[in-house]
């Protein structure tokens, strides 16, 4: 790969960062305050909202980081090491934490939408946690196949 392919998948990846932070910025504490007006008796129910959101954030962005990590070592023509094989191991844990984290919090989604009888509610919620899954499923193929070319470069190395 170029150089500059990888510039623009580092900035693309960058680029993804920057509406998640938005939507973290503006959008988790509108979410969080109409959840507590919807359900007044539970009032932590917006804190609930936060934790999900929030902790959801946090996987994402390591994910991120290591996406461009591994286009960093791409850029280096260090794709076939140890430290790819890492990073996308990293990737597919944050992938699985988000996942888990949305499916602990799909019974506040579940409440959220059935007051407000808006089931779209439960559908992002449900994207979210397929979205997460393919991504840990894909990271752990590349893994495994960066893995093998590994092992095989290795051997072929030894034998000459």
């Amino acid at each position: 790969m170029t150089r500059g392919t990888t510039l623009f998948l580092k900035l693309a990846v960058m680029m993804i960062g920057i509406p998640i932070l938005a939507l973290c910025m503006f959008v988790v504490p509108e979410i969080g305050n109409y959840a507590a007006i919807l359900y007044p008796e539970m009032a932590f129910i917006n804190y609930l909202v936060f934790i999900v959101m929030y902790g959801a954030a946090i996987p994402f962005y390591v994910a991120l980081y290591q996406a461009v990590k591994l286009l960093s070592y791409i850029d280096k023509n260090n794709a076939f090491s140890e430290r790819s094989v890492r990073a996308l191991k990293h990737i597919k844990y944050c992938a699985m934490i988000i996942s888990i984290i949305y499916v602990g919090g799909m019974p506040i989604f579940y409440l959220i939408g059935e007051k407000d009888d808006a089931p779209g509610v439960i559908v992002i919620g449900m994207v979210i946690i397929f979205a997460s899954m393919v991504i840990t499923v894909f990271a752990a193929v590349l893994q495994r196949l960066l893995k093998d070319a590994i092992d095989i470069k290795s051997e072929n190395d030894l034998t000459v």
